[in-house]
Order: structure tokens, then C-alpha cells, then sequence
């Protein structure tokens, strides 16, 4: 069965404000986005390369096994973490988290780390390329990992390459909600004659029932 979310978007009903429809397709698509590399990533635990052409040894299993499944589950908990820039749980902590439980989430206590993260996660992920097979990344000047055949090149390259796009998305996620969470409600003022209670054209008033004078 197709997942709902590539036809129609979540209910978010339980968020103070609409969010757009775009925020929300986008964020609970992330967690589907990121999951082919944290699939892909899991045969390294077992030392099974997929591929690569590894110039140093695997670490000892006690150690890759721990390393690699922790790292894929902890990728797709931070992704799932970002549906609530879209949710009513982003905006209200819910009752079972101890102390902060019910209470309202400040729109920068979620904006500020939501944007560093993506921050990060952006320079992390980022690599320009140089020629000569080497690349640009945080860690300087990188040969690229060579493969045995086209076919594992193309396969990580499927696999690995939507990641890069984990940062900007949290970012675009992140703007988004700290302007939902601080625009400014629509006034309907009375004195401009746009209130729905607002007494129709010729009706009759009582005496010192009227509002205050509009200023």
C-alpha cells in the first residue's frame, strides 16, 4: 500500500496556526529520504564494504556493529524529531516529558537549535568536488572512495547522495515554523467595519451601547 503522505498531507490540526502545505509534505518525507542511507550504511557492521575499495582495515565488530546501528538509528530519531516544526507537539511539549510536560515550547527554544543543526548538518554533508578525483569538505582536501565496479559506485551514489540535503531542509523547516509561531493574528476590527458582530448598515442602537470611539 502507498504511503498517504505522497497523495495528501498529514492533519495539522493541532497546531496553532495552518502550516503549509509544502512543511509539512517536506517534513515527514525526511525521514523516508534519509532511510536509504542508513539502510545502505548497516553491511559496513559486518565488515561487507558494498563496494569500496578500503585502503585500512575494519574496526573489530564489538566496535562497528554498536557504531553503525547506532548511527543509523540516531539519523533517523533527529529526522523524525524535525516533524514537530510541523506539529502541534513542536509547539506544546507533551504532558510526558518530565518538568517542560504540557508546557508551551518558546518558538526559539525549537528556531535556534533547528537552524544550528541544519547549520551543521549542511557543512557536514557538503563536499565540492576538485578534479582528479578529490573532493572539498570540513576535513580539508579528501580523495573520493574508489569502487570496484560502476554498478556499487552507482548504488551508493543513489543511496548516499539525498543526505546532503538533510541541512538546508531542516533550515527551510525551521524559518518556516519560527514565522508561523511569531506572525501577528489578523485584526478584525470593529471601527473598520470587518468584525462578523459588527451591527448591519441602518440598524438601530440603544442608547450607550455603543463600542468606545476608534481612534
Amino acid at each position: 500500500m502507498t504511503p498517504n503522505i505522497l497523495h495528501r498531507p498529514p492533519s495539522v490540526e493541532d497546531t496553532e496556526r495552518p502550516v503549509p502545505r509544502w512543511a509539512t509534505r517536506l517534513a515527514h518525507a525526511l525521514p523516508l529520504l534519509l532511510l536509504p542511507a542508513c539502510l545502505w550504511r548497516l553491511p559496513f557492521a559486518v565488515h561487507f564494504e558494498m563496494g569500496q575499495v578500503q585502503t585500512g582495515g575494519m574496526p573489530a565488530y564489538w566496535l562497528s556493529i554498536p557504531y553503525v546501528l547506532g548511527l543509523s538509528v540516531l539519523t533517523e530519531a533527529i529526522a523524525i524529531l524535525t516533524v514537530g516544526l510541523v506539529r502541534g507537539w513542536g509547539e506544546v511539549a507533551p504532558a510526558w516529558i518530565p518538568l517542560i510536560g504540557g508546557r508551551r515550547v518558546r518558538p526559539l527554544a525549537a528556531f535556534v537549535p533547528a537552524v544550528l543543526g541544519g547549520l551543521i548538518l549542511t557543512v557536514l554533508f557538503t563536499a565540492v568536488p576538485l578534479g582528479d578525483d578529490r573532493s572539498l569538505t570540513l576535513y580539508g582536501v579528501v580523495d573520493n572512495v574508489g569502487y570496484s565496479s560502476d554498478a556499487w559506485e552507482l548504488l551508493a551514489t543513489v543511496c548516499v547522495a539525498p543526505i546532503a540535503a538533510w541541512g538546508p531542509i531542516t533550515i527551510a523547516l525551521a524559518i518556516a515554523y519560527y514565522r508561523r509561531r511569531t506572525a501577528r493574528p489578523a485584526n478584525t476590527a470593529v471601527c473598520h467595519g470587518t468584525s462578523p458582530t459588527a451591527d448591519p448598515p441602518g440598524a438601530q442602537r440603544r442608547p450607550g451601547a455603543g463600542n468606545a470611539p476608534c481612534s
